[in-house]
């Protein structure tokens, strides 16, 4: 999902993003959450979904660390609570100190032009 994305199928995530909320997808029919947010189910196509506050915990499922540029930065995919996996960055932390399975919560980054994104940092 892209942050300049604001299609009317995303456009409700960004903007609870920004007023410091975390909404995830979720379907009415089999009651699946699912990343990235869309308005029919991966699991069983259905157009019944949903927007529920998710809550902003989750454990780190893969990880990587790019030492090799001027800032350093950790990308990782985080199982959110839900139930669905997604790639974000990891913050606020010592990359050394990361491992799979790490429990992480929401830290919502605020970047200069005033977007809002969803990363973790270590619980």
């Amino acid at each position: 999902m892209d942050a300049t994305d604001n299609s009317p199928e995303v456009k409700a995530f960004w903007e609870a993003l920004a007023d410091g909320r975390f909404l995830v997808r979720r379907c009415t029919d089999c009651s699946r959450a699912h990343w990235y947010p869309r308005g029919v189910c991966p699991f069983c196509f259905s157009g019944g979904t949903e927007w529920v506050d998710g809550s902003g915990r989750g454990t780190i499922y893969s990880y990587s660390v790019m030492r090799r540029v001027q800032t350093p930065y950790a990308i990782a995919y985080v199982t959110l609570e839900e139930g669905p996996t997604m790639m974000t960055n990891i913050v606020d932390c010592s990359f050394d100190d990361l491992r799979i399975g790490q429990a992480v919560r929401l830290s919502i980054q605020k970047r200069a032009d005033g977007l809002s994104l969803p990363m973790f940092t270590p619980a």
